[in-house]
């Protein structure tokens, strides 16, 4: 099947276009007009404070590209509540900063507050099933074909079915297999052998031409685009590379030859600056606000059991290279050798206050050093021990691709339910999935997003002992 990001090609596709624009839209359009609309109803006005305010909210929702296939109710308000959260405590940070919180009524900011998760869940219902019946009254939907009943080109006909706002409607495929090697097709019919989809593009309305054949037909490929030279049709080349599990892929080029990245780092280019810069700020900015509270653990250590007061570690860091990551010491003994016993539930090797400090996940503010130090970033995939590395590289494939980044102090997986023992096979492989989805959408504004979720999984003590 096709992966959920394929490479971000420069296309002329304007449905896709279309589509892309007005779900981007969408939130900073009800979250602007919502604040206006309290103002206005408070009688408060719309002064130029009121107009910053909604340039702000602007910047911080523009995009907001939610996939509106996803059929999850409870996931779609998860998702915008966490998103809203972000957005109104970024404010609130810019407008304690600035000391501009008093030009703004509360009685107006508390209602926007309120009202717009609402107003914006309600929006994403009923959006999509309204525009495409407005593509369809308007008779804009794009007629395609697709070369290749293969899998990639079952999987990209269900994509462009489940999508109605693209405003394409796949009329059928074309392949020189027999319909008993083809099996089901789904709801689309074999229209032909391919010598025959020149000759119907050219007698039928046929807008795109999407071609699904294997990179081993590179010369079927090649006659069959001679063939297509007199058509208006626009033809698209889905390459069957896209049925692997690719990581930030995207087309680049070197001295004008076209390159493909199937797994990349997110942090490239002027992201790297970015994701370091924040690391910097925040992680300077904990270490010394906890200043106090870090002496006062260093001294409930020394004093709980005899020991170091800090645990040191080897991890794998970014590109699979071994770092040392710190810890408070909150267990008898420190392992760190060919077999590692991950901490389980009333593990007897856990001291008293070890066992406080990892209920709040205490012993991990050190790692902050490693932050500054360049070892590991706030927001990433959780390091593990090296030898828990080498056992599950083995079992679960991918596993390796979460070091195209630097190991985490908080991730997505912890905040998903993820955090602590990994008992099975099956919960690493989860985690490790949460890491690779990671790495595929990362943003500063997801990182920032984990931030303020890790805030509350800590307070609820979930899976920490």
């Amino acid at each position: 099947m096709i992966v959920a990001n394929p490479p971000r090609f420069n296309t002329s596709h304007r449905p896709l276009r279309a589509a892309a624009l007005v779900r981007a839209a969408i939130d900073p359009v009800v979250a602007i007009a919502t604040l206006l609309a309290c103002m206005l109803w408070l009688d408060r006005g719309v002064d130029g404070p009121a107009l910053i305010l909604a340039l702000l909210v602007f910047a911080l929702t523009f995009p907001g590209g939610r996939d509106w296939r996803r059929a999850d109710t409870r996931a779609l308000m998860r998702d915008i509540v966490a998103n809203w959260l972000v957005v109104i405590g970024l404010l609130l940070l810019l407008g304690w900063a600035s000391q501009t919180l008093a030009a703004f009524d509360p009685r107006s900011i508390a209602a926007w507050a309120l009202a717009t998760p609402v107003l914006l869940f309600a929006v994403h219902r009923v959006a999509p099933g309204i525009l495409a019946r407005v593509l369809a009254a308007e008779a804009r939907q794009r007629v395609a074909v697709i070369v290749g009943a293969n899998e990639l080109g079952r999987g990209l006909a269900a994509r462009i079915a489940t999508d109605p706002l693209l405003g394409i409607r796949v009329v059928g495929y074309f392949d020189d297999r027999g319909a008993q090697r083809l099996g089901d097709t789904g709801a689309c019919r074999v229209l032909g052998p391919l010598r025959e989809l020149a000759n119907y593009v050219k007698s039928r309305r046929v807008d795109i031409i999407y071609i699904a054949l294997p990179m081993s037909s590179h010369p079927r490929v090649r006659m069959l685009l001679d063939d297509l030279h007199d058509t208006t049709a626009s033809i698209y080349f889905v390459p069957d590379i896209l049925l692997f599990d690719l990581i930030q892929a995207r087309v680049d080029t070197i001295g004008g030859m076209p390159v493909l990245a199937v797994c990349e780092s997110p942090y490239a280019g002027i992201n790297a600056l970015v994701k370091r810069t924040s690391d910097l700020v925040l992680a300077s900015a904990i270490l010394v606000l906890a200043a106090p509270l870090l002496a006062a653990i260093a001294v409930g250590v020394k004093l709980s059991s005899p020991g170091p007061v800090l645990f040191r570690q080897r991890r794998y860091g970014v590109d699979g290279r071994e770092i040392i990551v710190y810890k408070f010491r909150t267990m008898t003994c420190l392992e760190d050798g060919a077999v590692v016993r991950q901490a389980t539930r009333d593990d007897p090797r856990i001291t008293r206050f070890g066992a406080f400090l990892r209920r709040y996940s205490l012993d991990e503010l050190p790692q902050f050093v490693n932050v500054l130090q360049g070892r590991m970033s706030v927001v990433g995939p959780r390091p593990h021990a090296v030898a828990h590395n080498e056992t599950y590289r083995r079992l679960i494939r991918g596993y390796m691709i979460r070091h195209k980044v630097r190991p985490g102090i908080t991730g997505l997986a912890q905040v998903n339910g993820l955090r602590g023992e990994t008992e099975s096979i099956e919960k690493m492989r989860a985690r490790v999935e949460c890491d690779l989805e990671y790495l595929r959408h990362w943003s500063l504004f997801l990182d920032l997003q984990i931030v303020l979720r890790t805030a509350a999984v800590v307070l609820r003590r979930d899976n920490a002992y």
